[in-house]
C-alpha cells in the first residue's frame, strides 16, 4: 500500500483515492487556503498545471483550515473562490487536517519527508508543497514561501517527467 491508496474525497464530496486524483502521474500536493497572505500562489500553481498537464503532471490542492482559520469556507465557497479568482483547473480535495491528532493519513506520510534543511515533521503553514512521483514516493518537500515557479520546484517536476 502506498500514499496513492489513501482515501480522500474530491472537494464536492465524491469519494476517491489520491491515486485517482493524480491519475498515476507525478503530482505537487499543496495544502491551500483562501484567506492567507500566500493565497496568490494559486496563480503559480495553476500555471504549473497548465504547463505540465499534457506531459503527465498534476497539482492537487488540499484545503486546510488549521492555520489561523484561513480556509473557513464550505466546499462550494472554496470551489467558487478558486475558480472565479484564480481559474483553478487542478483537482481539489475535501478540507482536511494536516497536523495534530486529526491529521489525514496522506499527511502522516508526507510529514515524514525531509525538507531542504533535512527537517521532517509538522506542516509549517499554508502552501507547503510536496512532490510525489507517479508511484507514490515523496521526492521533495518545499516550504510555504517557496513560490510555485521557483527553479527548485520546476527542476524537480522536470526530473519526474524525464
Amino acid at each position: 500500500m502506498t500514499i496513492l491508496d489513501s482515501s480522500i474525497a474530491h472537494l464536492d464530496g465524491t469519494p476517491a483515492t489520491l491515486g485517482e486524483l493524480t491519475a498515476g502521474r507525478p503530482a505537487l500536493l499543496v495544502n491551500v487556503a483562501s484567506r492567507c497572505g500566500l493565497t496568490p500562489q494559486y496563480t503559480g500553481l495553476e500555471q504549473l498545471q497548465e504547463k505540465y498537464a499534457e506531459r503527465g503532471f498534476t497539482v492537487v490542492g488540499l484545503p486546510c483550515n488549521q492555520f489561523m482559520g484561513q480556509e473557513p469556507g464550505t466546499a462550494e465557497e472554496i470551489a467558487e473562490f478558486c475558480s472565479a479568482t484564480y481559474g483553478v483547473t487542478f483537482p481539489m480535495t475535501e478540507k482536511i487536517e494536516v497536523n495534530g491528532d486529526g491529521r489525514h493519513e496522506i499527511y502522516r506520510t508526507l510529514t515524514e519527508a525531509t525538507d531542504e534543511k533535512g527537517d521532517t515533521g509538522d506542516v509549517q503553514w499554508n502552501f507547503e508543497k510536496y512532490l510525489v512521483s507517479a508511484d507514490g514516493a515523496v521526492v521533495a518537500r518545499f516550504s510555504p514561501k517557496v513560490e510555485p515557479d521557483d527553479e527548485r520546484i520546476v527542476g524537480a517536476i522536470e526530473a519526474q517527467l524525464g
